[in-house]
Formats: C-alpha cells, sequence, structure tokens
C-alpha cells in the first residue's frame, strides 16, 4: 500500500504553472499573449506639398489592436541577457542605433536580430539635427544608413532623430536617405516611472514606447523593461512588432 501511495502521489502535477516559466523568470506574474495578425496594409509615406512624399511623423500608431511598441535608442547598452529575454518571451523590439555609441557591439545587434528584432536608424553620431543644414542633416541620415547596411545587408525604412528633434530640413534629408517614417514616441519609460509626452497617461493601443538609455545607476534594462511590460498587461495590451505597422 505505501508503494502503490508513493506512485499514486508521484503522477499528480501540481495545479498552475510551473515556477520555471519564462514569464515567471523575467519578473512576470502571466505570459504576455502574442500579438494579433498584422495589418495587411502598414501606414506609408504621405504626399506633401509639391507632390513630393516625405516621411510620416509618428508617435502613436492609429490601430485598433491592441498592442504598444517596444523601442530602444542608441545602442549604448549591450546586456546579453537582454537577448536572452527577447529570445524566451519572443518579445518584438525595435532598436534605433547610432555608429559612435554602438562602436565594436554590432554582434549584439546582430544576435537580436537574429530573434526577429528591428534594426533602425539613429544617425552617425547623435548630433542635434533641428538647425543643421541639409547637407549635415544627410550625412548624419545617410551615413548611418550606409552602416548598417554594411553590417546588416539592410537600409532601415524608420529613423529617430536624436532627443526627437527635428525641423523641414529633415524630413528632407530623410526621404532623400530612403527613409519612410520618423518614430517618436507618446510614452518614455523613466528610471522611475513611464511619462507621457501627451495625452492620456496610461498606456493606449498602438503607443510608440521609449525604453530609453539609462544614463542613471537606476534599474537595468531588463528591469525597465519589465515594467513597461507590467504596465501594458494591466490595460489588456500585448506588444507588436513595429515595423509591421509602418512601412
Amino acid at each position: 500500500m505505501e508503494r502503490l501511495g508513493k506512485k499514486a502521489a508521484e503522477q499528480v502535477h501540481p495545479h498552475g504553472p510551473s515556477p520555471d516559466q519564462p514569464y515567471r523568470r523575467w519578473g512576470l506574474t502571466e505570459p504576455l499573449p502574442p500579438p494579433p495578425r498584422p495589418p495587411a496594409r502598414a501606414l506609408v509615406l504621405t504626399p506633401h506639398a509639391g507632390g513630393r512624399a516625405l516621411p510620416r511623423v509618428v508617435d502613436h500608431v492609429p490601430t485598433r489592436d491592441p498592442v504598444v511598441f517596444l523601442t530602444y535608442d542608441d545602442g549604448s547598452e549591450q546586456d546579453p541577457r537582454f537577448v536572452d529575454m527577447v529570445r524566451e518571451l519572443r518579445l518584438p523590439v525595435s532598436v534605433f542605433l547610432t555608429d559612435s555609441i554602438v562602436g565594436p557591439g554590432y554582434g549584439h545587434f546582430g544576435r537580436l536580430r537574429a530573434l526577429g528584432a528591428g534594426i533602425q536608424n539613429h544617425t552617425l553620431d547623435h548630433r542635434a539635427l533641428a538647425g543643421l543644414p541639409y547637407a549635415g542633416q544627410r550625412a548624419e541620415i545617410c551615413g548611418q544608413q550606409d552602416r548598417l547596411r554594411a553590417h546588416f545587408g539592410v537600409r532601415p525604412r524608420l529613423f529617430r532623430p536624436p532627443y526627437g528633434a527635428y525641423d523641414g530640413t529633415t524630413l528632407h534629408a530623410a526621404a532623400g536617405c530612403g527613409i519612410s517614417a520618423i518614430v517618436l514616441w507618446r510614452a518614455a519609460m523613466t528610471p522611475t516611472d513611464l511619462v507621457y509626452t501627451h495625452g492620456v497617461h496610461h498606456l493606449r493601443p498602438g503607443d510608440i514606447v521609449l525604453v530609453g538609455p539609462d544614463e542613471t545607476s537606476g534599474p537595468t534594462l531588463r528591469e525597465r523593461t519589465v515594467r513597461v511590460l507590467r504596465g501594458a498587461q494591466q490595460r489588456g495590451l500585448t506588444v507588436g512588432r513595429l515595423e509591421d505597422y509602418l512601412n
């Protein structure tokens, strides 16, 4: 009877998720739902005065899909554990890279790209573009297009100006470099909390979120990302792939 009781006990599986579930390992209390099927038609170029198509400037994607978009700037944070996090949670992320900041670390972002991350343009040297002449802005944007093509074999279609600062010249220079959208953000994850550039002070469908570079000794990139994910889950949202919504 004792042997039979032990055998029966071994066949009983505890209810609920196993503690080694990936979402639990990364600090989430429930799994992140997969995003819905992306739209058949993405947001496209908009004709401006004179019939010339200039990049659309977006900080929010008009969609009813329950998704937000995670974006990362510069390339200074190259944590191998973040690559593990993206892989295990199947996180769609977009990284906007600056050549002078990434330095020799392009291999790290190649590993993220192999997991589906979007690799996008954030200029060569992180100069504030607004007010610079056309030639200077074009050199910053097109120069980084060339660097990214050399490393990854692609020329990005999305561009984020350093500090979010741009002017009309930026639009023309970006268009000349093959950029279709200038991507800003409506929400940004600071070392302490999410802050919003305008509108309601909570995440909503289509929000572009900047998980900003850490310039302090605050939470790690992984911890800041988890905070965004928790905030999204509280609003019934998951993470979508920005490149599926912007052309």
